[in-house]
């Protein structure tokens, strides 16, 4: 009996022990409190106002916390289900969305989108002109134009309208071409737009309405959507400047393909965990999401060195497929998604065949200062193109 018990006694101090142990990619291992620490150690030394991180190990939540302040000047405390402002995580739900769309036969990826619509691109109506294409009237390209070119980022178009090809402000604002659509990668938050329009125009449903039919209501994401929503008022984290200077809240009440997506982190690594379990198993879905479409030989992901090319990602593969990054590691692929804007950065990324990944978001304009680090210490990750992502560790 005596001898039993110490068995068992064993068994489960063996057992909680190995519970609490965090595994890396390459099958090291860091215990759950050494993480924290190691976190809380980043955060302070770099000055980060607040940040969630969610880790997947067997494809299931292995670590789970929130760190420091949803609101600074309050000091209210940063819990994930609080709801954080979705960035460009917006482009990897879209891309989901297309790829389901595409498995039902609803559109196909290399019909030129003008196909999808009655008119021409140029003469397409939009309540506030801005939005429109009317620019491209004369310039026939648009109508090479594809699903998987808005999808892959290689449509010529700029990120934004209001972007030269310096990156600089463009006070014409009107839409144009940086190169020939499928030439080559240049991300673009108006590729995907012009997407959103063409399945809204053969669905006959917006894209908040979509998205809650096909994703968001299945997966039981309550708290995320794509336009502004009152639920989340009195539970949003506010964004803030590397000086934790609080940024206003700015509601969207349209929805936007890009990047108008409301999230929690509970509620986005229901999403991640739903495709990193679709991938793990090779499902016909995950195939068609992270097929490398188009390879990026560009230096940098944004700024002027997208148009310098190099061969320093030539070892990951890196490359873009269904609104997700690829590469290649000793370990598998990886697919990753990253969101930015003023007082917010984020970062995702999943190995299916190691069953692991992480999602960082983090309301701080310079969160992205110990991202590389912070990628090592909690999955193991030494392969995400931190140069070619402009995550500068916060001490160099």
């Amino acid at each position: 009996m005596t001898y039993s018990l110490l068995f068992l006694s064993i068994l489960i101090l063996f057992s909680s022990c190995s519970q609490d142990n965090i595994e890396h990619i390459d099958g090291n291992t860091i215990t759950e409190k050494d993480l924290t620490q190691r976190i809380q150690t980043l955060i302070d030394e770099a000055e980060i106002t607040g940040l969630a991180v969610t880790i997947f190990n067997d494809n299931e939540i292995a670590y789970q916390k929130g760190f420091g302040y949803a609101n600074y000047e309050t000091k209210d405390t940063l819990t994930t289900d609080q709801v954080f402002y979705g960035a460009s995580f917006s482009k990897a739900v879209f891309g989901y969305l297309v790829a389901d769309l595409v498995l039902d036969g609803t559109i196909d990826l290399d019909t030129p989108l003008q196909e999808y619509f009655d008119v021409p691109i140029p003469e397409l109506e939009f309540e506030k002109e801005w939005r429109g294409f009317a620019n491209l009237s004369g310039d026939d390209r648009y109508k090479d134009i594809t699903a998987r070119m808005c999808l892959n980022h290689s449509t010529g178009f700029p990120n934004w309208r209001w972007l030269d090809k310096s990156f600089d402000f463009d006070r014409d604002g009107k839409i144009h071409f940086f190169f020939d659509p499928g030439a080559r990668f240049s991300y673009s938050g108006e590729g995907m737009m012009l997407l959103q329009y063409a399945i809204e125009k053969v669905t006959g449903k917006g894209l908040e309405e979509l998205a809650q039919e096909r994703i968001f209501g299945p997966l039981g994401m309550t708290m995320t959507s794509y336009v502004w929503q009152e639920r989340f008022e009195g539970v949003f984290v506010n964004g803030h400047s590397s000086e934790h200077e609080v940024i206003p809240k700015d509601t969207e009440d349209e929805a936007g393909a890009a990047g108008s997506m409301e999230t929690t982190p509970d509620d986005y690594a229901k999403f991640f965990g739903h495709i990193l379990r679709e991938a793990s198993s090779d499902s016909e879905l995950a195939q068609l999401m992270f097929d490398p479409s188009v390879r990026i030989n560009s230096k940098a992901q944004f700024g002027v060195e997208v148009w310098q090319d190099t061969d320093e990602n030539d070892d990951i593969e890196l490359s873009y497929g269904m609104g997700w990054g690829l590469l290649k590691s000793p370990y598998g692929y990886g697919a990753f998604k990253e969101g930015s804007d003023r007082g917010w950065e984020h970062y995702s990324i999943m190995f299916p065949e190691q069953k692991t990944g992480i999602i960082i978001m983090s309301n701080s304009d310079n969160a992205e200062g110990i991202f590389k680090e912070l990628l090592e210490i909690t999955i193991g990750d030494v392969y995400t193109p931190w140069k070619w992502e402009r995550y500068i560790p916060y001490d160099q």
